[in-house]
């Protein structure tokens, strides 16, 4: 997959959204390690939450250019800025600023990708609007994953799959066992320990043949 162009962005535009950085480069990385996997099942829509600065959905975009793709940010400047992203790179791309998925509804998205807030915060940190907002995870670091996983259900397809990105401060296995409970089989797609933390991206699915 490639990496989107990004040199559209000014420098000073990520004083309001989240930079891509090592976690970002992980999740495009997990989704080029499952590109047979994700072609086999010929995604129709794809969702990214939390999309900041767009450069996820936009190489998922450009991989899949007949998928037609949204992102959702709670911050409206990363929705611009994902929006932008989008166009530099020839990807037809609908952006919501929204809280999560909350405003969608019925099992539409074939695919769905989350890189959320994963830093271990207070809880009072959590829900802003604000490039904080890309960051701070309140409890566990996981308040606002907490809250995606029980949307899951809600709106992706029977035959779809989550990427999530965490790490080892979460408790993956914690979260794969909340998925285990509505109904979905886990496999960690990749891991790498950057600095001092350990990143994984899990893949949740329901198809029992996988």
């Amino acid at each position: 997959m490639e990496t989107p162009k990004q040199n559209h962005i000014d420098k000073n535009d990520f004083d309001h959204v989240y930079e891509p950085a090592e976690d970002s480069y992980l999740l495009i990385d997990a989704l080029e390690k499952d590109l047979q996997y994700l072609k086999s099942k010929n995604p129709t829509f794809c969702l990214e939450v939390g999309s900041g600065s767009g450069i996820v959905i936009t190489a998922f975009g450009m991989a899949f250019p007949k998928t037609v793709c949204f992102s959702t940010d709670i911050n409206f400047k990363a929705c611009s800025m994902s929006k932008s992203t989008a166009l530099q790179n020839k990807v037809m791309l609908e952006t919501i600023n929204m809280d999560l998925g909350s405003c969608f509804i019925g099992n539409k998205f074939d695919v769905i990708l989350f890189n959320p807030p994963y830093v271990v915060t207070d809880s009072d940190e959590c829900g802003s609007c604000d490039i904080t907002a890309s960051w701070a995870g309140g409890i566990k670091g996981r308040e606002v994953t907490d809250r995606m996983l029980d949307l899951i259900p809600k709106i992706l397809t029977v035959d779809g799959t989550f990427y999530l990105l965490l790490i080892e401060d979460n408790i993956p296995n914690e979260v794969i066992s909340i998925m285990a409970d509505y109904g979905f089989n886990s496999d960690i797609v990749i891991k790498r320990r950057v600095r001092n933390e350990c990143q994984l991206v899990v893949k949740f699915f329901q198809d029992k043949n996988i």
